[in-house]
């Protein structure tokens, strides 16, 4: 008998099995052992469960905006029951392909660059031999992260301002910030530059779990750089890399919207008007919260659908998911 007063399970060495007695007890008898033996943990996670669910959870209320005519007299529930018009009236919009096309062009570049580039800055760092060296990159590249939206997009005019900019004087009399094409690559450079350093921390902590004795029996046969690079540090981040790709796809259609707002302007609008500017225009600059409800629930369906599916293709490809 244990001291519970539950028949004991004992395994064939003679121990008792605490977990298996434990499994027999009531559900709310186990309810208060839990809370009493990890009421620590509870108290550090309380705090960001309400903070979840008071910012995440809550406001989902509001998402029936989106199949409603919204009065503002009659409240969230007092309007009209209208289904699915405002999804119908977006898709049936001249915006809409616009839109869509701007909004995958910076996002999708943005990913895919922002991927890349925060991973071969993380392998060429571990490749650096001097740890002062190596700090001091490190703290250089992940600098400009610390810099506001406000103040990146200022500095892009600067230097983008024909005759005088340090970049804008070699593409003519025009600002390159009113070419609709050149809006994207702006961005993509502008994010990158920006967040490169910042985004190659994680991968730099993965790679110090490597074993240094690898990267001593590689060279130990022959290995230069390329081959430690290509046989010990690449698998050791490749599970981390999947990780982060799949929790990037679920906000593929997010572009930021601060600063796609500030580098906006009326010669450039073809080519950088994205969901989320158009959707600040609609539901707040026009006063149509019902239609900006829409757009912006149309947004996050897509983009938990690139999640889902990202994260089941990496599941049956390499293993590896997040759920």
């Amino acid at each position: 008998m244990s001291r519970s007063g539950e028949l004991a399970v004992v395994d064939i060495n003679g121990v008792v099995d605490n977990n298996q007695v434990r499994r027999s007890w009531p559900l709310f008898k186990r309810i208060i052992w839990h809370f009493k033996h990890y009421w620590q943990l509870w108290c550090m996670a309380i705090p960001a469960m309400v903070f979840i669910a008071v910012f995440a959870y809550i406001p989902m209320y509001g998402v029936q905006l989106a199949f409603r005519e919204f009065v503002p007299a009659l409240g969230l529930t007092g309007g009209k029951w209208v289904g699915f018009k405002y999804f119908k009236q977006f898709f049936s919009s001249p915006m809409f392909g616009s839109t869509m096309i701007n909004t995958f062009k910076i996002s999708l570049g943005t990913l895919v660059f922002g991927f890349i580039a925060p991973i071969i800055l993380a392998l060429l760092i571990n490749q650096l031999g001097s740890q002062k060296v190596k700090g001091f990159v490190q703290t250089i590249t992940y600098m400009p992260h610390f810099i506001s939206t406000v103040v990146i997009v200022a500095m892009l005019n600067i230097f983008l301002t024909p005759q005088t900019g340090i970049i804008g004087r070699f593409f003519g009399s025009q600002s390159t910030l009113d070419e609709p094409n050149a809006i994207a690559p702006v961005y993509w450079l502008s994010e990158v530059w920006q967040h490169c350093g910042w985004n190659a921390i994680i991968y730099l902590a993965a790679l110090s779990s490597v074993d240094v004795s690898l990267y001593e029996a590689a060279r130990m046969d022959g290995a230069g750089r390329l081959q430690l690079i290509r046989y010990v540090d690449i698998p050791t981040i490749m599970p981390t890399c999947v990780i982060l790709l799949i929790m990037n796809m679920g906000s593929v259609l997010n572009v930021g919207f601060e600063k796609v707002w500030l580098m906006q302007n009326a010669m450039n609008m073809p080519g950088s008007e994205v969901i989320s500017t158009y959707t600040f225009k609609i539901g707040i600059q026009s006063f149509q919260f019902s239609y900006g409800t829409a757009i912006g629930l149309f947004n996050t369906v897509i983009n938990f659908v690139f999640l889902i599916v990202a994260n089941e293709i990496s599941r049956r490809v390499s293993d590896t998911s997040i759920f």
